[in-house]
């Protein structure tokens, strides 16, 4: 079946086919103001008339989306272009702005279309081959081996049948233990008076987990508090060290009845 003849337009400062007066549009070159939409759709209408009862349905809804999109340009850019006031005056210039991007995007899937309808066209024409392999090549194909027998199968199906064990939801992350801030603010005092300084890597080197390091500071900012240790940073970020300024370990400490943890 031959294909119908592509839809042209004739206007009175415009003569050819459709994709070419989208083009122009796109282009600026020829003004939206000036295209006779009215007349557009007239032609296309007589073109559908004159192609018989078996029009294309993909052809009517492309022509739709196009002369809507045309139509919205029209009326935006046929709105008055004086200085911006207010917020609907920005709104107008910016769907105008997108009207014309859609205009543009459309044109991009026509040129993809037709790329690929060019490429099918030239797959079409390739033809598989119909002729047996050659002796020479189908001696060379291995002859097929499942490599399964029927032990192994049962011994694959049993595995994939066995029942699979209940599924356990962990909880423990539900419920963290306390951890007594006075209890690791004492160990730090023995530590620091007997050693002298040590680094905060070092103070909280033996914790098993998070929460005893948060303990761990929060002691040390209790004992910096009662003027017991003091700090030292060389430089931004480095390494934090702790040096015991106050008498004996055996003096009493703060009263801090925290814990740390939920």
């Amino acid at each position: 079946m031959s294909e119908s003849p592509a839809f042209s337009v004739r206007l009175d400062n415009f003569e050819g086919p459709f994709d070419l007066l989208l083009s122009l549009i796109a282009k600026h070159r020829l003004d939206v103001t000036e295209v006779a939409l009215s007349q557009v759709t007239d032609e296309f209408l007589a073109y559908l008339r004159a192609g018989g009862p078996d029009w294309d349905l993909g052809q009517v809804s492309e022509f739709l989306v196009v002369a809507a999109t045309l139509l919205d340009l029209k009326a935006a850019r046929l709105l008055p272009s004086a200085e911006v006031e207010d917020a609907e005056d920005i709104a107008r210039f910016e769907a105008r702005d997108l009207l014309f991007a859609r205009l543009l995007q459309y044109r991009a899937y026509k040129l993809a279309a037709a790329h690929l309808g060019e490429l099918e066209r030239v797959a079409a024409q390739r033809h598989g081959r119909s002729v047996a392999l050659e002796p020479r090549y189908a001696a060379l194909v291995p002859e097929v081996l499942l490599g399964v027998d029927p032990h192994r199968f049962a011994r694959i199906a049993a595995t994939v049948l066995a029942p699979r064990p209940a599924p356990v939801v962990a909880v423990d992350h539900l419920h963290m233990p306390r951890v007594s801030v006075a209890e690791h603010a004492a160990v730090l005092r023995g530590r620091l008076a007997t050693e002298g300084a040590a680094t905060f890597r070092a103070l909280t080197a033996d914790c098993t987990h998070t929460l005893e390091v948060v303990a761990r500071f929060l002691a040390l900012l209790d004992l910096y508090r009662e003027q017991l240790v003091a700090f030292d940073q060389l430089t931004a970020l480095g390494e934090l060290r702790v040096r015991w300024v106050g008498g004996s370990s055996d003096e009493p400490g703060p009263d801090d009845s925290r814990d740390a943890g939920a």
